[in-house]
């Protein structure tokens, strides 16, 4: 689990394709400290499995479904990617609750700078989509952040200084793919009320079949 706040950029520094899969080596220096064989580390916003350790970088095998369903499997040589450990008891929780289980790749429909910051309009799925709401949560190349606003079958953020510059996100230009994991609790909320509903549907056909409405 993850808070969406990105720790540090790292850079592809290798990638092997073995498999079906890919071997990621992933260069940087603070994600480094106290992390072990077997840890967590959320990749671009993909939770991914660190397989081994050296002085400046960690590897990580992204299999053929988390290549297919997020932007790793594009990886090239060089590209910086934003980093995060697995959440600790004592962390903070700045962000929001995020799983690094990517629910799909959005597309950079527009991109506006001000003095401010920046603007990105993102396209996505339905799928997606559905569980996006205005001032909600969302994570995008694993960067928690709130959604400005919704149009059919997009959405908007806007990225702060402070998010620009530690993150990787403003190096995305129009047309990119990027990692989208919508709110874990609308999910959960979603769930909930289709059950509720079919629970009272199946109540009322008992009912109805014993003769009591």
């Amino acid at each position: 689990m993850f808070t969406g706040i990105v720790e540090e950029i790292g850079d592809v520094k290798a990638i092997d394709r073995t498999g079906s899969g890919l071997n990621l080596s992933i260069k940087c220096k603070k994600i480094l400290e106290d992390t072990q064989i077997g840890d967590s580390i959320s990749i671009d916003g993909a939770c991914q499995t660190v397989t081994s350790l050296n002085n400046d970088c960690f590897t990580a095998f992204a299999s053929k479904i988390t290549c297919d369903l997020t932007t790793l499997g594009n990886f090239k040589i060089g590209r910086r990617v934003n980093l995060e450990r697995a959440l600790t008891p004592t962390s903070r929780l700045g962000g929001h609750i995020v799983q690094g289980h990517v629910d799909g790749k959005g597309r950079v429909k527009s991109i506006t700078r001000d003095e401010n910051g920046i603007s990105f309009e993102i396209t996505a799925t339905d799928e997606i989509i559905r569980y996006i709401v205005e001032k909600g949560s969302v994570a995008i190349d694993g960067i928690s952040l709130t959604v400005v606003s919704l149009r059919d079958n997009a959405f908007m953020i806007y990225i702060i200084p402070e998010t620009i510059r530690k993150t990787s996100l403003n190096e995305r230009n129009v047309g990119d793919e990027v990692n989208v994991e919508v709110d874990i609790l609308a999910k959960y909320a979603e769930k909930m009320i289709v059950r509720d509903e079919d629970n009272e549907k199946s109540l009322r056909d008992k009912l109805i079949k014993g003769g009591f409405i």
